[in-house]
């Protein structure tokens, strides 16, 4: 559910469209309402009067100009300015509706990041001192299963969490609910299966097919925020880099695949990405290893 806190009636409106009609997930909702209200704030000190459909469908570049410079003075890194602007389009593009002229402002050039794999060793390391750490067995069994379905499907982790008891009578293939609600299927692997019966078997909330797998301490849903803080204490006490997240392991499925041989459209498939760009940057993950290998291991490197 979206929070219903105070926003201006357009970004309301706004947030509707994105939660409801165009099926974004919350935190995207969250983030992009959080931007446009911070327009509106600024345009209404800017500006010294009330923020209306008019003032935005009637904003130049020295506007947004202003309030990315603005926001730059709050700290904002480049790839923050970028996603900021990104929203702001979107925002002003809704207001203005069909034939919108959204002010040409250039963002922020970004350097695109790398995601940093971890092995197949490390993968099952983490995920097995998650659970060795856990305060029961059953919420042991859990987390070991969120995180074997994040590395052995390559499930955001918002997509195993979100999964039904329904996934426990998959056999060979899983369906996914993805971004935008979109579902694809992916392989199910017997180890990761047998996680999850594991898990169901001591779990004391027994899920029917409707309701959430994976549950809390109490029986509620089970919050990604808690995973994460599993993930931060294992990999401290393993000696894991602190970008060793639960998102990483969806990184290392990619990479893995890839590096074994993996078509690029398949790979798409699995993860869900919507156009093949998001994909290729898998395509540098494995040359970056290459280039390591051969650094560390060539007596002429």
């Amino acid at each position: 559910m979206i929070a219903d806190t105070p926003v201006h009636p357009l970004v309301a409106a706004w947030r509707d469209k994105l939660a409801f009609e165009q099926r974004r997930s919350v935190h995207t909702v969250r983030a992009y309402v959080a931007t446009a209200q911070r327009l509106c704030d600024f345009l209404s000190d800017y500006r010294g009067e009330a923020v209306d459909a008019a003032m935005l469908c009637a904003l130049a570049p020295v506007d947004l100009r202003s309030f990315l410079s603005a926001r730059r003075g709050d700290g904002l890194t480049n790839a923050s300015a970028a996603r900021e602007l990104s929203a702001v389009r979107g925002f002003l593009t809704f207001v203005g509706g069909e034939g919108a002229r959204v002010p040409a402002v250039r963002g922020p050039r970004v350097k695109r990041g790398l995601p940093r794999p971890v092995s197949p060793d490390e993968a099952v390391n983490l995920a097995s001192e998650v659970a060795d750490g856990a305060r029961e067995p059953w919420i042991g069994a859990r987390d070991f299963a969120v995180l074997l379905l994040l590395y052995g499907a390559g499930l955001r982790i918002s997509e195993a969490l979100s999964l039904t008891g329904d996934a426990l009578t998959a056999t060979d293939v899983l369906r996914v609910t993805g971004k935008r609600g979109k579902m694809r299927q992916v392989p199910l692997l017997s180890v990761v299966r047998e996680a999850m019966a594991t898990y169901a078997e001591l779990c004391p909330y027994a899920p029917s097919r409707d309701e959430p797998l994976f549950r809390g301490a109490r029986g509620g849903v089970l919050s990604a925020a808690l995973v994460r803080r599993a993930v931060q204490g294992a990999r401290g006490r393993l000696g894991l880099n602190d970008r060793t997240t639960p998102h990483a392991l969806r990184h290392s499925f990619a990479t893995h695949l890839l590096a074994g041989g993996a078509d690029l459209r398949a790979l798409q498939e699995l993860l869900g990405h919507a156009s093949l760009s998001s994909t290729q940057v898998y395509t540098g993950v494995d040359t970056a290893r290459l280039l390591d290998i051969y650094d560390s291991a060539h007596p002429r490197a």
